[in-house]
């Protein structure tokens, strides 16, 4: 790619759909994909260079969502599940919310729920997954252990869990 806007165009669906399966707010979601962009038109020139722009900037969001989780505790600003009023939510985020599994996943940890969402979400291997996070395939690997194990623990047989994808 070699223009920003085409990039922002083609990555900001897909990248918010991923940082909010990460992070499970779609305004902390949206805010660490802004700040993702914001850092990637700063250093276009590079990221342009880059072999894949958009793992360059999912890299830059992800860090940005987990981080922003173990902040969390420390912000003043606090989310909340819904609105006081009446507010509509997209199909999308019903869907995520409604769903059980969905919900056993964003009980996880930040740095397992992330594993989790780029392995089985966004069908990445470990090694893009260990680049993703700045981490070694092995910590992936365990991370990932431990998430369905947690996972498994939650759920129970609702709904059946491998470590090998489908």
């Amino acid at each position: 790619m070699t223009d920003f806007d085409e990039l922002f165009a083609v990555a900001w669906p897909r990248l918010l759909r991923t940082t909010y399966a990460v992070t499970g707010d779609r305004q902390l979601a949206e805010d660490a994909l802004q700040s993702a962009f914001a850092k990637a038109y700063a250093a276009w020139p590079r990221v342009s260079r880059a072999d894949d722009p958009v793992a360059y900037v999912r890299r830059i969001a992800l860090h940005a969502a987990i981080a922003q989780q173990r902040r969390a505790s420390v912000r003043r600003e606090t989310t909340v599940p819904a609105l006081p009023e009446d507010h509509a939510r997209s199909g999308e985020d019903a869907l995520l919310q409604r769903d059980e599994v969905w919900a056993a996943v964003a009980s996880l940890p930040p740095r397992q729920r992330a594993v989790v969402v780029l392995r089985y979400y966004e069908d990445l291997s470990e090694r893009e997954i260990a680049e993703a996070l700045g981490c070694r395939p092995g910590t992936v690997k365990s991370q990932a252990a431990a998430a369905l194990s947690s996972l498994r623990a939650r759920l129970g047989d609702a709904a059946p869990l491998t470590g090998d994808r489908p």
